[in-house]
Parts: C-alpha cells; sequence; structure tokens
C-alpha cells in the first residue's frame, strides 16, 4: 500500500493488519522476562528475549518508566430497579467520588443509587460526555472499596475473567501512583533483577506518572485522523525527571521511553526546544507520523491493535514502513501480541 501524499490524507485504513486471534496473549509469561523481543532500526529486525535487552543500552542511557498503578476499576452490581450494571471506574476525582462508564440496560438518571459488588452504594450525580459522576459511600474512600470489591479491569481482548494471577502480573514491579485503569504494559516485562542488571550497566532512571485510561482501547471511529479527538489522561512529571532527562542530554546518553505512555507524558510536557518542564496536567496529545518528536530517541512498547492510535504513535516513532514490515514479521514468526504479549525496541526514525 503507497503512503498518502499528505499525512493530513490517512485514515484508519492505513494502520490495519491481519492478527490471527491465536496470536494474542490470554496470559503473561512464566516469568516477566521471558517474552520475546523484537529490535527494530530502519531495515533491521532482530530476533532476540527480553532477556537481551541490556546489550541494546550503554551507560548514560535513561530509561523512564510509568510509575502509574492499576487500580480494581471494575465493579458489577444493580440498579433499584434491579437491573444488573457494570462500572468502569475511568478517573478517581477524590476520596469518595469517581468519573466512571457505566454499562446498563438504561442509563442512570442523577440521583439514581447504584448497589455495587452487593456491598455499598453508588449514587449517581450527573453525566459528563460518556462519563457518569458518581459518590461512593463515604464511610471508606474509593481505593478501599476498589481494593476490597473491585476486579482488575483486563483488556477486552483478554478473554478470561480476573483472577489472582493478574492481581499480580497486570501491574509493573515499581507501581507506586493508584489511579490507572489499563497497565503500562511494556514496563510488564521488567523484573527485579532486571532492573538491577540495568542499574549496574550504568543505566540510569527516571519516573512519570500518566493514568493510564480506558480510552485507550477505544475504536478510532472517525475515517480520517485529522477529525479524531483524543481522549484525556492526567500526567505528571517529577522535578527530578525532568533534571535527569537534562543530564543524560548533556553526557551524551539516549532518552528512551518505556511505553507509549511515558513517551505521550514526557512529549506532552516538552517545549519546543525539547526541554522537558516538570510539572502535572492532562494531555489529550494524538500522535500520528509527521508529528516532530522533542525528547525521546528510543522507545520499548508492546504490539498494539490494528487501527488504534498507538499504533499510529508508533508507525510516526519508526516510520510507517518500518512498522508494517515489523508487524509482518512478528506475526510470521509467532510473536505474542498485545498486554500480556512480547515487546519491540524500536529506533527513532530521523526526521
Amino acid at each position: 500500500m503507497s503512503l498518502p501524499q499528505q499525512q493530513s490524507e490517512l485514515t484508519v485504513d492505513d494502520f490495519d493488519y491481519e492478527l490471527p486471534p491465536e496470536l494474542i496473549a490470554q496470559h503473561p509469561p512464566a516469568q516477566r522476562t521471558d517474552s520475546r523481543l523484537l529490535y527494530v532500526a530502519g531495515e533491521v529486525l532482530r530476533d532476540l528475549s527480553f532477556a537481551d535487552l541490556p546489550q541494546l543500552l550503554a551507560p548514560r542511557d535513561l530509561l523512564v518508566f510509568n510509575d502509574t498503578k492499576v487500580i480494581k476499576a471494575r465493579l458489577h452490581g444493580t440498579k433499584q430497579t434491579g437491573g444488573r450494571v457494570e462500572v468502569l471506574v475511568e478517573r478517581v476525582l477524590n476520596a469518595h467520588e469517581v468519573l466512571a462508564h457505566v454499562r446498563a440496560s438504561k442509563s442512570p438518571r442523577p440521583g439514581t443509587l447504584l448497589r455495587l459488588a452487593d456491598a455499598f452504594d453508588a449514587e449517581t450525580l450527573g453525566r459528563t460526555d460518556d462519563l457518569f459522576h458518581l459518590r461512593f459511600d463515604s464511610s471508606r474512600t474509593v481505593f478501599e472499596w476498589l481494593e476490597q470489591y473491585g476486579h482488575v479491569p483486563l483488556p477486552p481482548y483478554i478473554a478470561h475473567p480476573d483472577g489472582p494471577e493478574d492481581a499480580q502480573r497486570y501491574q509493573t514491579v515499581y507501581a507506586a501512583q493508584p489511579g490507572a485503569v489499563a497497565a503500562p504494559t511494556a514496563g510488564l516485562h521488567f523484573d527485579e533483577t532486571m532492573l538491577e542488571r540495568l542499574r549496574a550497566q550504568g543505566v540510569g532512571f527516571a519516573f512519570v506518572t500518566l493514568h493510564v485510561g480506558a480510552g485507550t482501547f477505544q475504536p478510532v471511529r472517525v475515517k480520517r485522523l485529522a477529525e479524531h479527538r483524543m481522549h484525556r489522561e492526567w500526567y505528571s512529571i517529577p522535578e527530578a525527571t525532568a533534571a535527569a532527562i537534562e543530564r543524560t542530554r548533556t553526557a551524551g546518553g539516549r532518552i528512551v521511553a518505556v511505553g507509549t505512555t511515558s513517551l505521550r507524558a514526557l512529549e506532552s510536557a516538552a517545549t519546543p526546544d525539547g526541554r522537558v518542564q516538570a510539572g502535572s496536567g492532562e494531555t489529550e496529545l494524538f500522535i500520528t507520523p509527521g508529528y516532530r518528536f522533542r525528547v525521546v530517541e528510543r522507545l520499548l512498547t508492546n504490539f498494539h491493535l490494528p487501527r488504534s492510535t498507538l499504533l499510529m504513535l508508533v508507525s510516526a516513532f519508526a516510520g510507517m514502513e518500518t512498522i508494517r514490515r515489523a508487524y509482518r514479521h512478528a506475526v510470521e514468526r509467532r510473536y505474542r501480541f498485545f498486554s500480556y504479549g512480547d515487546a519491540m525496541f524500536l529506533e527513532r526514525l530521523n526526521t
């Protein structure tokens, strides 16, 4: 397929590919670092294992991780009428209020009480676009209710109900800031042993927080990319991370984003000259081919869904034809796809 003459002409059809269903990973590997790793640099494709990651990094390189923590955001319950509801918390607003997706036969109106997990009530306060504003029973905090009665919000392409394995493995080992409803999946491959190997090698670590929303799984519902409205996600860049990026550049190291969420946070916080500003905010940055990257030079990421905004992002980063070739290779070599699947290490396209 030839590329459109202008980037503004890109459509979702330009980011489609055929994926055999059996390649969608339903469970994580036995050990976190057992995943495979596809190295992608222009024409070069190398089949590696994740245990080979240190070979791709040099002393003074900086890995930037997203330390968000997945909350047990899915709850089942009933309305006062007896009808069933499913609540998926999208964002925690304060100790007792959330914005959530609510699935029910009829949308609950303001004032409606939802009985959740047959344990506590949540009152519907109103609605903001597709999200419902709910107030949980104030005898506990939102996080306490979710931790005791919620379910791990596994992606829609994972067919089994959540279990103890998911509570542990759909979470990075360095997760610290609760608020995500989807895991920053590139980080799932790291265990403490791998982190220690990289530290001993002289690779630097820094952290951002971006609370991944359920919108990451939403399909692009328009044909032309220029018409797509990106979902908003909250992020924070610590002063220490902004300083570490500056030191790394001065020392000649490279900035390596662990996952698309880390990349979006860094690029959202960048000034036109590429300096990363500490602070927090919301981002709806939609990265498509033609975007000029200001901060991130290399990207560790998983394989992404066809026609998704994340596939568009990696196509912008490494090049559309490079990503098409890499995904064809991954399918032919039977890599495992999506959240519990294998990883890619991408070199940035020189633009």
